[in-house]
């Protein structure tokens, strides 16, 4: 507390950078409106010290009956994703995916990024799924959702199982990650890229580690994701570098440099998108920016709002993900004249869709 020199009073000392919660992107839970009712907390004496929130991440297993799901947006193309976590310890403030926590009772916040669902099965399911007599052959983006190399998969390796499925079926797959975990499974890779199956997409938010640390905190650093993108690209697997999201006032500044950077690791194509804030994503956000950057809050969130028609949030298919206006029209100029610079000639491979090969047609084959 701080004392009013004008009515020799205590006034509400304002919140300091020091105040955020060390190693977590979120700093509340807002409400989830699935719940009837919600956890408050009150200080009946009238305390002035703040809540102590607790940071210890909780996991909790789910046994799905179903892995794969149909992508259904015509901006992300046809195709299947495939989720092994639930809730994302990286703790992203600005991530999409929060909003699907209310779902499981969860709040989008702080529970987002401390209580993970973990699919145990998930291995054992996606085989089921790819034996189905309809399974369609369409590449599986896994962590379309939340980052299927979080900090959890360094145990539980349900990925790197689920790499190895995909591989025994010759099934084609495309990885997004911020986490140099992927690294750990580059012989399984190396082994999909043999038969032309996978895809690796890295994205690459700032590579100012003061702006990482507060943003997505438990992240690779940017400098070690584009370490990711040069081992991979050495190692000949196929390298998209995500500049996602852009956020204005925060890190449009830095396409130029994420493009160059990534072209010089090797990287063979890049894309990006803009910032959208649907829902209590947009309540997260606010509140953090306002505590992480209040003096430059107004102005990110008027920016952002500038790129979506006036509001934080656009749910419109075509025009949600790239914006709209001027300063999405700058954006888009920066970021296409940067591509052709350092990107000219390049392009990813197609993957072969022939090759899958369920085990049930093997043991038909041999009688």
């Amino acid at each position: 507390m701080e004392n009013d020199p004008s009515t020799n009073k205590k006034a509400s000392r304002p919140f300091q950078e020091k105040d955020l919660t060390k190693g977590r992107g979120a700093q509340y839970n807002p409400t989830n409106p699935f719940l009837k009712n919600e956890y408050v907390v009150e200080h009946l004496e009238g305390l002035d010290e703040p809540w102590e929130q607790k940071s210890t991440t909780q996991f909790f297993k789910e046994f799905p009956k179903t892995i794969v799901n149909a992508i259904d947006s015509p901006d992300l193309g046809q195709g299947y994703s495939m989720n092994p976590y639930q809730g994302c310890e990286h703790g992203c403030v600005y991530c999409y995916a929060r909003n699907t926590h209310a779902y499981w009772g969860l709040g989008a916040g702080v529970d987002f990024e401390q209580k993970i669902i973990v699919k145990e099965n998930a291995p054992q399911v996606l085989r089921a799924q790819l034996e189905h007599p309809k399974w369609v052959v369409k590449p599986i983006m896994l962590a379309g959702n939340t980052d299927c190399y979080q900090p959890i998969e360094a145990k539980k390796k349900i990925t790197r199982r689920l790499l190895e499925v995909l591989l025994e079926y010759r099934h084609p797959v495309s990885i997004i990650t911020k986490n140099a975990l992927v690294l750990r499974d580059l012989d399984v890779l190396s082994e999909l890229h043999r038969h032309q199956l996978v895809h690796v997409n890295i994205s690459v938010t700032t590579l100012e580690e003061s702006l990482r640390q507060k943003l997505e905190p438990r992240t690779s650093t940017g400098a070690k994701r584009l370490q990711v993108v040069k081992a991979l690209s050495e190692a000949g697997i196929p390298v998209n570098v995500m500049v996602a999201p852009i956020i204005p006032g925060l890190n449009d500044h830095e396409v130029p440099a994420i493009l160059e950077a990534a072209a010089a690791a090797g990287a063979l194509s890049a894309a990006y998108t803009i910032v959208r804030l649907n829902g209590a994503v947009g309540e997260t956000f606010e509140d953090w920016i306002h505590k992480a950057y209040p003096d430059r809050a107004t102005k990110v969130l008027n920016q952002i709002k500038a790129c979506h028609g006036g509001t934080l949030n656009d749910s419109q298919f075509g025009r949600r993900m790239a914006g709209e206006g001027r300063w999405a029209e700058i954006i888009k100029s920066l970021f296409k004249v940067s591509l052709h610079k350092h990107f000219k000639g390049r392009s990813m491979p197609p993957y072969d869709l022939t090759a899958f090969t369920p085990r049930s047609g093997k043991q038909l084959f041999m009688f």
